[in-house]
């Protein structure tokens, strides 16, 4: 779609981001974050990409995904500031052979914090584990976005 000027760019972010860091679980659905243009109201009329995918024969949907071999894809748009950071920042990185723009893992886990969601909580625990994530880096995406308070509370948990 990219190539084709459907869509400006992407990054995946999610679970399945999650996985090209720590070791895999489960989960419904790709999430895609794009930019979206907005009308002068602030809507976001159309999904971009979601025609594109139809015209290549894409109909099925689950309900807010479509599903493309298999797998659901929901296009999240990019709606704040640390969304946009993590956007603009994402990486090359391959599947199977295929390079794909994925979140960075210090801001998937900031988006984890932000979100905080107990399935978060645990995942963003296998982060820190698993040593896929620059503590001096997150904190620094932590502090820049507000997220001192929520930091604070997981960190209350004890899961580090």
């Amino acid at each position: 779609m990219v190539r084709d000027g459907e869509i400006q760019n992407y990054a995946i972010g999610g679970a399945i981001a999650a996985v090209f860091y720590v070791e895999p679980f489960a989960t419904q659905d790709v999430d895609v974050f794009v930019m979206m243009e907005a009308e002068p109201t602030g809507l976001v009329t159309q999904i971009p990409g979601w025609d594109y995918l139809k015209k290549h024969g894409y109909t099925e949907t689950r309900g807010e995904a479509i599903v493309v071999e298999d797998w659901p894809l929901q296009f999240i748009p990019v709606s704040n500031a640390l969304e946009e950071e993590a956007y603009l920042n994402a990486s090359m990185l391959d599947f199977e052979g295929e390079p794909v723009r994925v979140l960075l893992a210090e801001h998937l886990v900031a988006l984890m914090l932000k979100t905080g969601r107990l399935k978060d909580f645990v995942r963003i625990q296998m982060f820190f584990s698993q040593q896929a994530v620059d503590q001096e880096i997150l904190l620094d995406i932590i502090n820049r976005h507000g997220l001192e308070r929520e930091w604070i509370e997981f960190q209350n948990r004890g899961l580090l």
